[in-house]
């Protein structure tokens, strides 16, 4: 039977493409999400200034479940057990810090870092020039030297934790890497301490074994030496201990790889389904005559599942390929847009490449076994009778499959419009909504695409004469042909309706909040590690000047209330803020409920009403918290102020919370003008304490907001990326259903040709037809998009309506239009450039 259907391969070349082309694509996008899932979990950044070590111990870098954000700097005790280790033939402590050369009052290279001297044999640094830096010294990378214009013993100035000192550049080095590591200096390892405020603690410890040491075993022995008080790493993990917060980007991609991966499968399936299901019926002849000339149900779906076994090993062999093409684009795009870290290394092993292969398979065995078991079981008669006209019975199996995901797709409607609360995991509950809405709309798309055709029978007649007469007659008798141009379409719609439109709707409330959130006028940025203590005060002291504040921000982890009440969100993970007691007010200006932000000073911790009502806090009350570098406090609560789900972070004061971020000092001043001051005056005053601060920078409000908008975009970004892949790949499987069903009506079209209809109104039927596809698929597609939107808006906005431009909605149903109208149209036009004899033969 097999070999018979391969014989008759070339009759039906339209169909084997077709369905080829869906799980060719199809595995391709499986295997890509399963290359984003396992480089989230395996996190592996190529080591660069740690790559002349096989061993390098760091502090732990994980809270729990959660990953840091900042640096955690590990112990002199850590040191001393790594040196008593067997095996151990050097140990190489490093120690960076942010610090920028001044030259003439303006910084070079803003963003270069200081090392211990030491340190610089873990790349290693060879000097090429001059001698190892002592007091009073420093020695440059050679690209950062040529962008200073300095040589050996010529004097600069190095900007550190806010505080200008003079050095002395006593020699150059570069990596032996060859690779560019950006730009770095060296000081002595006593000077290099003391500027960086580390109490004896280091960032790294590098290890090199001793002369016929085993590094495996070294490195198990150093494990466990240092116990859970540090962290060692090897291989392509090593890169870690030099990029703090990198691992924090890990949980991201793995949410977004798992959650657009069971989308992609859902959607895959689907249209292997609906493309395999299509070839089966233009078929459904040839499996009628096999049943009549004595073949029985099980040598027919024995027929059908071989071949489709055979095609989908075909084409999931050379997805392989593809599948890590997309992968890396897909990651590339998240690394673009800030979502992880570029110096992350992509991975997509066997393992992700097999699942989506078997994925793909498993899908197309499924359509096969689901769409030829009606064909298997009918009477031959019967059969004969059905493949001249399709009856298209709604079977028990569809119609429960239907009623099933319709039902899913409700119910995590209603959980979000109930039970979510505004945050980052409304969209888990959303999203998927309109995918499984659409997905069963589309299962019972003949019954209602039959509906539909009677339903607008009578006015596409009267409106388009001869043409919507044929066009009607078509859909009608061939509703089944019919629907399965509609499915496609729906999916399409529904997702990209549904994502576009909850995407719009975050991006404006969003907007709204960052609009009321920051009253203050003008921020002043530091490029060069961040602002001493009394920056602000000078800030504060100018004239019109109505209050000033520094700036932190981070992020942390909330552990539990004083009286041991264990935070309901999960990992803990929280938005904190540092800010200053005495501008806070005015810069800052939270309705304070309860308390005072005045108060906010040492040991304490402000945060949002509800946020406290979750803990169940109250002013006066400790909390329980560990910053971004995993230190542990427990702050008294002296204020609770209203704020929406957007602002809801923890306001500690600037000075303690900046000593536990990896820069140390506050990076932003924000500025309040009194009412009636001159901003000119203002921002001319504000200019000149810039200029005599090298690196730093004046801008006004939208600079701040501007940041936070760029936060959300990193995750919008992302959503795009992810989604266009997908709605992408619906887009391919209606052109291939509509490409495939044109091309099996080129007898149709001869027929009609001969019978005296012209080409024009073969066209025009064409026409017709599309857009009668076109609004069953619109209209099924809203609904189903409805099902993210409507929850969504009311949970965000309080309104049923999305935010966002009617143009989205009406950019999505005109391209669909266009792909339904290309895609019958082109090949029809094809096809009747053959003689209607020909064609009708």
């Amino acid at each position: 039977m097999l070999l018979l259907a391969l014989r008759t391969l070339r009759f039906r070349k339209a169909g084997f493409v077709a369905t080829f082309v869906a799980m060719f694509l199809g595995s391709a996008i499986v295997m890509a999400c399963g290359g984003l899932l396992e480089t989230g979990l395996r996190m592996a950044v190529a080591p660069q200034r740690l790559a002349g070590v096989p061993i390098v111990v760091t502090g732990q870098q994980t809270h729990g479940s959660a990953a840091l954000t900042e640096r955690n700097r590990t112990g002199p005790g850590v040191l001393d057990a790594v040196r008593a280790v067997p095996g151990v033939g050097a140990v190489l402590p490093d120690l960076s810090f942010p610090a920028t050369v001044v030259v003439d009052g303006r910084a070079v290279d803003a963003g270069s870092v200081g090392h211990t001297w030491s340190g610089a044999a873990l790349t290693p640094y060879t000097l090429t020039r001059g001698s190892a830096p002592g007091s009073g010294q420093v020695v440059l990378d050679t690209g950062l030297a040529a962008d200073a214009g300095l040589t050996v013993g010529s004097a600069l100035q190095l900007t550190v934790h806010g505080v200008t000192r003079t050095f002395t550049v006593s020699g150059s080095a570069r990596p032996e890497t060859g690779r560019a590591l950006g730009p770095t200096l060296f000081l002595s390892d006593d000077q290099a301490r003391q500027l960086a405020g580390s109490d004896g603690r280091f960032d790294a410890i590098g290890v090199l074994p001793a002369p016929g040491a085993d590094v495996a075993e070294l490195r198990r022995a150093v494990r466990s030496a240092v116990g859970g008080a540090a962290v060692v790493l090897t291989g392509e993990r090593r890169g870690l201990a030099d990029l703090p917060g990198a691992l924090a980007g890990g949980p991201t991609v793995t949410v977004l790889a798992a959650i657009f991966g069971s989308w992609a499968v859902l959607i895959v399936m689907f249209g292997v389904a609906s493309t395999l299901g299509l070839s089966l019926r233009q078929r459904a002849r040839e499996t009628a005559l096999l049943r009549a000339i004595g073949a029985t149900s099980r040598q027919v779906r024995r027929m059908v599942l071989g071949e489709t076994a055979a095609l989908a090993v075909l084409a999931a062999a050379p997805a392989v390929a593809l599948g890590s093409v997309v992968g890396r684009l897909l990651f590339g795009q998240l690394a673009a847009n800030g979502v992880v870290s570029e110096e992350v290394v992509f991975h997509q092993g066997p393992l992700p490449t097999a699942v989506g292969a078997c994925v793909a398979i498993a899908a197309a065995l499924g359509a096969a076994l689901f769409a030829g078991r009606g064909a298997a079981r009918t009477e031959p008669v019967a059969a004969l009778a059905e493949s001249a006209v399709p009856t298209g019975r709604l079977t028990r199996t569809r119609l429960l499959s239907a009623v099933f995901l319709l039902l899913g797709g409700v119910l995590l409607a209603v959980v979000t419009a109930t039970v979510m609360a505004d945050g980052p995991t409304l969209a888990s509950t959303a999203g998927p909504a309109s995918v499984l809405c659409a997905i069963g709309l589309a299962l019972l798309a003949p019954g209602i695409t039959r509906a539909a055709v009677a339903v607008l029978g009578r006015p596409v007649r009267a409106l388009c004469g001869l043409s919507g007469y044929l066009a009607q007659r078509n859909a009608s008798v061939h509703h089944v042909r019919t629907a399965g141009a509609v499915a496609p379409i729906v999916l399409l719609i529904g997702i990209a309706t549904g994502t576009l439109y909850m995407q719009a709707t975050e991006d404006h409330v969003s907007a709204a909040s960052r609009a009321g959130g920051v009253p203050a006028d003008h921020v002043l940025t530091s490029s060069t590690g961040g602002f001493a203590p009394g920056v602000v005060s000078s800030v504060r002291a100018l004239p019109g000047v109505a209050g000033a504040s520094e700036l932190v921000g981070s992020t942390g982890f909330v552990d539990s209330a004083g009286d041991g009440t264990v935070d309901s969100a999960g990992d803990g993970t929280v938005d904190l803020r540092g800010v200053s007691a005495d501008g806070a007010r005015q810069t800052v200006a939270p309705e304070v409920l309860d308390g005072s932000i005045a108060d906010l000073r040492g040991n304490t911790v402000a945060l949002a009403q509800e946020r406290a009502k979750e803990l169940g806090v109250r002013v006066g009350d400790t909390l329980r918290i560990h910053f971004g570098d995993g230190a542990a406090a427990d702050p008294r609560v002296v204020a609770t102020y209203a704020a929406g789900p957007q602002e809801r972070y923890l306001l500690l004061p600037a000075d303690v919370l900046a000593a536990h971020t990896t820069a140390g000092l506050p990076t932003e001043i924000l500025v309040r003008a009194e009412s009636g001051a001159d901003p000119a005056r203002i921002r001319a005053e504000l200019e000149a304490v810039a200029a005599g601060l090298p690196g730093t920078a004046v801008a006004d409000r939208s600079a701040l907001t501007g940041a936070d908008h760029r936060i959300e975009q990193i995750l919008a970004s992302s959503n795009y990326t992810v989604v266009a892949m997908i709605v992408g790949y619906a887009a391919i499987t209606v052109i291939n259903s509509l490409v495939a069903v044109t091309r099996g009506r080129r007898g149709e079209f001869g027929l009609q040709r001969l019978t005296g209809a012209t080409r024009a109104q073969v066209l025009g039927m064409l026409n017709v037809e599309g857009a009668l596809i076109a609004v069953v698929a619109t209209v099924l597609g809203t609904a189903a998009s409805a099902a993210t939107i409507v929850p969504y808006s009311l949970v965000k906005a309080g309104s049923v309506l999305p935010r966002g431009s009617i143009g989205i909605y009406l950019a999505i149903v005109g391209g669909a239009l266009v792909l339904v109208l290309g895609a019958t149209l082109l090949p029809s036009w094809r096809g009747m450039r053959t003689a209607p004899v020909e064609t009708a033969r």
